[in-house]
């Protein structure tokens, strides 16, 4: 690909991952740029002089740098499953924002030859007890045990599951995908606590390791997926170990407990608790009418108690590691990282 090329096609990502329109761009840029400019550069038909280059990285939030780095990866056409609460814009942009990471992820893997596999199981799930059996099947694949997660983001990450967090709307819970088939890749929104984004996590992990009948309905596959994430993050029978096999009440302290040990939300060990006949029906139902009509009782049920802030951080990891090993120049890593090379200098630090 020439070099027009790749800078019309970066300057039309980061126009899409920004969610602006050619007239938004223009607006944000004083007008100092005419749209017919900016259709001209993006079909590779303009060379950008300095002055417009400084420009355009200022307005989309990207180093120079980016609009001339070379695809490294082609990245086909990601597929989420139907969200209704996203926009077309807002999904356009969480679609390049995955395709530009994912392309600079392989990358960096691919210099420190540390690519990890991921080979997607044979786990076909009809039914709960099977979405339940496929969570303790792949909590023993990965030696996990009975005990609660540590760092779900970093273990994902360690099996070759790619974590993606955007700043986005609370509409937005988030969304998994498998790029080119090799690739699989879940992205969170960083605006919510950790216990949700673990809850989040685990779901869209079930997305990536279950098949389900054809034919079935996507509201189906989403109950699944739940019943999947909750037997993952917590399995039932390490809550019936800590909570007994019938009771009465349930003291937030006790809820609590469990929210520390597994990052698992008051809400859905209530709800997990129901579905394991720990609690009644009744006794759920009271909860919930209790939690809707208290809005002091509704904080306390959704307040976050789990004490690690669950960060992706392999990605840089390899960026610094391959820099230390003398594999890429400080001018890439910056470019990998998104930040211009002189803010680089100053925070990078070596001993």
């Amino acid at each position: 690909m020439k070099e027009l090329e790749i800078f019309g096609q970066r300057l039309r990502n980061a126009r899409i991952m920004k969610c602006l329109s050619m007239d938004e761009l223009c607006s944000k840029m004083n007008h100092t740029i005419s749209k017919m400019a900016i259709s001209k550069y993006e079909r590779g038909e303009l060379s950008p002089n300095s002055n417009i280059l400084i420009k355009f990285s200022e307005a989309l939030g990207q180093p120079v740098d980016y609009f001339f780095r070379p695809f490294a990866l082609h990245i086909s056409d990601i597929q989420f499953r139907k969200k209704s609460k996203l926009s077309v814009k807002q999904a356009n942009s969480i679609k390049e924002t995955i395709a530009d990471n994912i392309e600079k992820y392989i990358n960096i893997e691919e210099i420190c030859n540390s690519i990890i596999d991921f080979k997607k199981p044979n786990w076909e799930v009809s039914n709960s007890n099977e979405a339940k059996k496929y969570a303790l099947q792949l909590r023993h694949n990965w030696q996990i045990g009975n005990d609660g997660i540590l760092n779900l983001v970093s273990l994902l990450e360690e099996h070759g599951i790619k974590i993606l967090f955007i700043d986005a709307d609370e509409s937005f819970d988030g969304l998994s995908t498998i790029v080119n088939d090799a690739y699989p890749v879940i992205v969170l929104n960083s605006y919510f606590i950790t216990e949700r984004n673990r809850f989040t996590a685990a779901h869209e992990l079930g997305h990536i390791m279950l098949s389900f009948e054809k034919g079935a309905e996507q509201k189906e596959i989403e109950r699944l997926c739940n019943v999947f994430a909750s037997e993952f993050l917590i399995p039932s029978e390490a809550l019936i170990d800590e909570l007994g096999s019938k009771r009465t009440s349930i003291s937030i302290i006790e809820l609590e407990h469990l929210q520390r040990q597994f990052g698992i939300s008051k809400d859905a060990l209530i709800y997990k608790a129901k579905e394991n006949n720990v609690i009644s029906q009744s006794l759920f139902e009271s909860c919930m009418k209790r939690k809707n009509s208290q809005p002091s009782f509704k904080a306390i049920m959704e307040s976050s108690v789990y004490c690690m802030k669950e960060t992706s951080d392999r990605f840089q990891s390899l960026v610094y590691m391959a820099l230390n090993k003398g594999m890429i120049s400080e001018s890439k890593a910056s470019a990998l990282l998104n930040v211009p090379q002189e803010t680089f200098r100053k925070t990078y630090l070596a001993i």
